[in-house]
């Protein structure tokens, strides 16, 4: 292909996920932007209901009138105990995965200069003054590049970050007996047989006979299918339900790891979201965090003139804190239910959330780690500070 026939652009996105498009969304908002032309690359049409995101909020969002569920309270269970959350003054929020993509994809196709292209990328080339991007159909350049295409052999081909994979399988339920509570979702119960594992159950209720019964393994390595659908069935058994239709099926394998993602980045590409290292390690959760990190972006894009985006990230004490524990998981996965149940049995939920948003005090810190089990993670702080 002739270099001059090569189409060009301000910004392409490799990627059409969370990160991508809550970036590209609000960088329409801002007004900023309406003079770039920015292309969006996926293989994924974003067509079907692929994913289910929760998280905690005190305040409205930009993102209100696509929450399809709230909760005001939450249970945590072990094996030996149970606690009803109040949440307050936090909200936990559920979005559906195409509720969010027809958002955020009918608000750019009113732009004319977002492009968005199916067509899997190959290929990222950087050179002094632009990014080759490579599909299997063509070939475009651009200005800056963001990828959130996840390369998996990048944290897996190394030893030095633990990777744990917080790996689901969830059934949307409609059941013959009113049996949930629509006012609470089940935040972790631990009450499931451990088998040397971190393995709980997440309920998210959506009326009394409707809910997302999801098997979820904070663990090395990922399960049979069938294992994770005997044990939901063995479960809404447990709860008394003898026959139940299964709506839609959702599954799901998300890296848990602190492996510095952003030291991939160069001066013309930007990693972001799973790829960048948006995903809390410690929790897999991703829509709060890239919320927040796809403003910061939008923020520093507006910002700098002369752009070099390895100047972006800014590494934190959290990262240390989510090192610690994934270290005691890699180690000793059986602990994930002693180290959580900690945690929740006494423990303000208001302040545990506002910790994993990364928006505590070092006092409040101290407050919610004093909690954790202290041996396994004075051991954890010698391996990381000698390693």
């Amino acid at each position: 292909m002739d270099s001059s026939q090569i189409k060009h652009f301000d910004y392409i996105f490799t990627g059409t996920g969370l990160a991508a498009l809550m970036t590209v969304y609000k960088m329409v908002q801002s007004g900023d932007f309406e003079h770039k032309s920015i292309l969006l690359l996926d293989e994924n049409l974003k067509k079907t209901n692929d994913r289910t995101w929760c998280f905690w909020e005190k305040n409205e969002t930009i993102w209100n009138s696509i929450i399809s569920k709230k909760w005001d309270w939450a249970l945590f269970a072990n094996e030996n105990f149970k606690r009803d959350l109040d949440l307050k003054p936090y909200q936990y929020n559920q979005i559906r995965g195409l509720d969010f993509y027809n958002f955020v994809f009918e608000s750019l196709s009113k732009h004319q200069n977002i492009t968005f292209l199916n067509e899997k990328v190959t290929d990222i080339n950087e050179l002094e003054t632009h990014v080759f991007v490579g599909t299997e159909e063509n070939r475009y350049t651009a200005d800056y590049v963001f990828n959130s295409i996840y390369t998996k052999a990048f944290a897996e081909s190394q030893s030095k970050y633990p990777v744990l994979q917080q790996h689901f399988v969830g059934w949307f339920v409609k059941t013959d007996v009113e049996i949930f509570n629509p006012k609470q979702a089940t935040f972790m119960d631990f009450s499931v047989e451990q088998k040397g594992n971190t393995r709980f159950m997440y309920v998210l209720p959506t009326s009394k006979t409707e809910a997302l019964v999801e098997y979820t393994l904070f663990s090395e390595k990922l399960l049979p299918k069938e294992e994770y659908e005997t044990e939901i069935d063995n479960y809404l058994k447990n709860l008394g339900i003898e026959s139940y239709e299964i709506l839609e099926k959702e599954q799901g394998s998300i890296p848990m790891t602190c492996f510095p993602f952003w030291e991939k980045n160069t001066k013309r590409v930007l990693n972001i979201g799973t790829a960048g290292g948006w995903t809390k390690a410690s929790t897999g959760y991703t829509f709060r965090n890239s919320d927040k990190k796809s403003s910061e972006l939008v923020e520093f894009l507006q910002d700098s003139i002369l752009l070099n985006l390895k100047d972006f990230h800014q590494k934190n004490r959290f990262w240390f804190y989510d090192l610690l524990l994934l270290d005691i998981l890699y180690r000793h996965n059986e602990l994930g239910s002693s180290i959580f149940s900690s945690l929740f049995k006494k423990g303000n939920p208001a302040l545990i959330f506002k910790f994993l948003d990364e928006e505590t005090t070092l006092l409040e810190d101290f407050q919610v780690i004093l909690k954790c089990p202290k041996v396994p993670f004075i051991k954890a702080l010698f391996r990381v500070v000698f390693r």
